[in-house]
């Protein structure tokens, strides 16, 4: 399966467009089918912006992805955001400029807060990586790393900063949210399906690495996947998204540690 949430469709306006003029042409939403997040909810949810990445014809281009802050100094996204020239995965300085921004859901009404990501650490063993701010982040709870293996059935919730269609997609300059039910748990990976506002609420273009979570009542907000992989938005088919609870022992010794480089097996597939 071709990991596809980041594609390149700013390629064709990359070279012509700054990355102000693309999310100016934004449209008013995220998450195909979903609905606005309200005002000050899920303020952990990271936009991530992209400048000047290179291709292997010597061509240069802009994207985006999505994410979540799980401390003060780090986020966690696709390990596919952050990748070589060949596209592999990559570990240690960040490859190309990376502006991470949250503590907001609308960029009209707030530009929230913005830091350089600095560091990338990426796991051996999924599609997800850790990247490190260039100053702690210290007004926004971040979010929780669930431990638990994910239940069938459950409901959980997506937040993300992605097109709502994949024709003409571009970066939403609003957070969008919708729910999802778990379909399939493998080793690696939980499959998510659509189930409120709509069957067909769906990630979408630039929504790679935005987090699933459980919501309970009477408990903070707990991640369960990342966001990986999908078909064209908005759909009724599963969608791939790669779990956090058992990587969560890494993740916390990344936090504890610092942005100490190391080499990383994964490779988009």
């Amino acid at each position: 399966m071709a990991v596809r949430r980041v594609v390149t469709v700013l390629a064709a306006v990359a070279l012509s467009l700054s990355v102000t003029a693309v999310v100016a042409a934004t449209p008013a939403s995220a998450v195909a089918n979903g609905k606005a997040a309200a005002a000050g909810q899920y303020q952990f949810a990271v936009r991530l912006t992209m400048t000047h990445i290179p291709r292997s014809d010597g061509t240069f281009y802009n994207s985006a992805c999505s994410g979540a802050l799980i401390s003060p100094t780090w986020i966690i996204t696709a390990g596919h955001c952050f990748h070589d020239i060949n596209r592999n995965p990559v570990s240690g300085p960040v490859p190309y400029a990376t502006t991470a921004t949250l503590g907001t859901n609308d960029l009209s009404v707030s530009q929230g807060e913005s830091r350089s990501v600095v560091t990338v650490r990426q796991s051996s063993s999924t599609d997800v990586a850790l990247a490190q701010l260039s100053a702690p982040v210290i007004d926004v709870t971040p979010l929780a790393i669930s431990r638990a293996k994910p239940a069938l059935g459950s409901v959980v919730t997506l937040a993300g900063w992605g097109a709502t269609s994949d024709v003409n997609a571009v970066p939403s300059t609003k957070l969008n949210t919708g729910q999802m039910k778990i379909k399939t748990v493998k080793t690696s990976y939980v499959y998510v399906v659509g189930y409120s506002p709509s069957s067909s609420t769906s990630a979408c273009l630039y929504d790679s690495g935005a987090p699933y979570f459980l919501t309970p009542s009477s408990a903070a907000p707990q991640l369960v996947s990342v966001e990986s992989d999908g078909p064209a938005c908005p759909h009724t088919t599963p969608e791939t998204t790669a779990r956090v609870d058992n990587i969560a022992s890494w993740i916390s010794s990344v936090v504890a540690a610092g942005p100490t480089p190391s080499s990383s097996r994964f490779r988009t597939r």
